[in-house]
């Protein structure tokens, strides 16, 4: 097997566990996916996103389970390999992002705050 296979299938499983914990975390069935997301994830599909059989979910779909389970749609994207994540990047790559803290929602005061204070750092 590949490398390029094997990553993607541990991303593939990586991404199914997420989704499966959040969505167990938020009370939902497979059912009630479907439903609240007006028939967008169809609770087969989402199953076989859980198990890692499907390895690329559309990023529709991941938009809808962002939504619905109130987790940053970039995560999703990092995971389903649609963009590369912060653990992926080597030193010296940007990610184009303001604030690193994907799991804090920030405020826009703290975010200008950390932005000061990372000017700040980097001038010394």
């Amino acid at each position: 097997m590949s490398r390029n296979t094997d990553d993607s299938n541990q991303k593939a499983t990586e991404l199914g566990k997420y989704l499966n914990t959040i969505r167990k975390d938020r009370g939902f069935t497979l059912r009630q996916v479907q439903e609240a997301t007006n028939n967008e994830v169809s609770n087969a599909y989402l199953s076989q996103v859980e198990t890692g059989k499907v390895k690329q979910p559309s990023p529709n779909m991941l938009h809808s389970l962002a939504e619905l389970y109130s987790v940053e749609y970039t995560k999703l994207m990092g995971l389903a390999g649609y963009i590369k994540d912060s653990l992926s990047r080597n030193d010296t790559e940007r990610h184009g992002r303001v604030a690193t803290f994907s799991d804090i929602n920030l405020s826009k005061e703290e975010e200008e705050a950390l932005l000061k204070y990372l000017k700040f750092i980097r001038s010394e």
